[in-house]
């Protein structure tokens, strides 16, 4: 699938025009992580088709038609160096693995590995997802940055699990910003739907399926302290008791359409409690009109509030990874463009940043 694309902002490569809340400040990208000689943004791009599903395919199309809808060139134009880009596939030592979940898991370590053999702040990761599956991959990757942090490995070089670096190789402390209808907060006590979509980030909060997660290489797992939910307004009564009886911090659908600085509140907190950010975007989020199929409940943000969210998160240093989630295999060029839409949202946001910004 091929589209002309239109950027969003008008990005070149040295200077961004960034329209926010009514407002165009040209910001200087002199000081920036991520840059190359001539100014360029070094990103790294990794499709991960695999699902978790039990009753549907294993391989979806969503993140190959993203890939290969003319993503690249847009990030050409707006001033990005693709370093690699790269599709995850189960390796041949794996493929006779069964079980939904355990292939599930196993493709989020080796997603991971792609992630981690870059080193902190030189490289941005944009994640084309299947779906919340590949969460705890996103995560393990980024907390692992940096070849110094690598998993500890046997005689036969094998990643041992359950021990983690120690000292100043230590894993890093990962902040999730997760932007989602659904809260994925469901452990296997309080599901209702019975899927392991409803439990990703719980999962990652080492709530339950550890043996999932550490399989994946996250290790240890996230602090609720350090996760952030925005826009979530389906979650089951079992679900919405697990979330308020953790230390989540969330941005409301209202919020977010407002501008109302919840989101530079969080923001300002995540980087003062973690190393690294990650901004999770599940395409549920937006108004189903721009995604049919995949937004099902009412109440949906329009692309351009979402792009306008996605552009603040990221002007704030620490956030060093987007992923899109959910594109359906039988997405027209409107949801195509819709999902472009947000990624140059957020490399809008990484051309914003400075120390003047998080001072504020």
């Amino acid at each position: 699938m091929k589209m002309v694309l239109r950027t969003l902002f008008g990005m070149a490569p040295a200077v961004v025009i960034a329209v926010m809340a009514g407002g165009v400040f040209p910001v200087s990208a002199s000081a920036q992580q991520y840059l190359d000689d001539s100014g360029r943004i070094q990103v790294v791009v990794i499709a991960d088709p695999y699902s978790d599903s039990r009753t549907g395919p294993e391989l979806l199309q969503g993140p190959e038609i993203l890939l290969n809808g003319g993503l690249l060139d847009l990030l050409a134009g707006v001033g990005c160096e693709v370093v690699s880009s790269t599709t995850v596939r189960m390796p041949a030592g794996l493929e006779r693995e069964y079980g939904e979940w355990n292939r599930a898991s196993l493709t989020n370590r080796t997603m991971g590995r792609m992630i981690y053999e870059h080193d902190l702040d030189e490289c941005f990761i944009i994640g084309l997802l299947s779906g919340s599956k590949s969460l705890v991959g996103m995560l393990a990757g980024l907390q692992h940055l940096g070849p110094d942090r690598e998993p500890l490995k046997d005689s036969r070089g094998r990643d041992i699990l359950g021990l983690p670096r120690q000292g100043e190789s230590r894993p890093l402390k990962v902040g999730l910003v997760w932007i989602d209808s659904k809260g994925a907060f469901n452990t296997p006590d309080t599901t209702i739907e019975g899927d392991m979509g409803g439990m990703n980030v719980a999962v990652a909060a080492g709530l339950c399926n550890a043996t999932l997660r550490l399989q994946a290489g996250l290790d240890p797992p996230l602090s609720t302290k350090h996760i952030v939910m925005a826009g979530v307004r389906d979650t089951n009564p079992y679900e919405e008791l697990n979330i308020d009886n953790s230390f989540i911090e969330r941005i409301s659908v209202d919020e977010m359409q407002a501008r109302s600085g919840a989101i530079g509140r969080q923001m300002r907190r995540l980087s003062n409690a973690v190393d690294v950010i990650y901004v999770h975007v599940d395409l549920s989020v937006l108004d189903p009109a721009l995604m049919p199929g995949v937004s099902l409940m009412p109440g949906g943000l329009s692309s351009r509030e979402l792009a306008l969210c996605l552009q603040e998160m990221f002007a704030w240093s620490k956030t060093a990874a987007i992923g899109i989630a959910g594109f359906p295999d039988d997405a027209g060029e409107t949801s195509l463009a819709t999902a472009y839409r947000l990624i140059e949202a957020a490399m809008a946001g990484v051309r914003m940043r400075g120390a003047d910004h998080e001072q504020d």
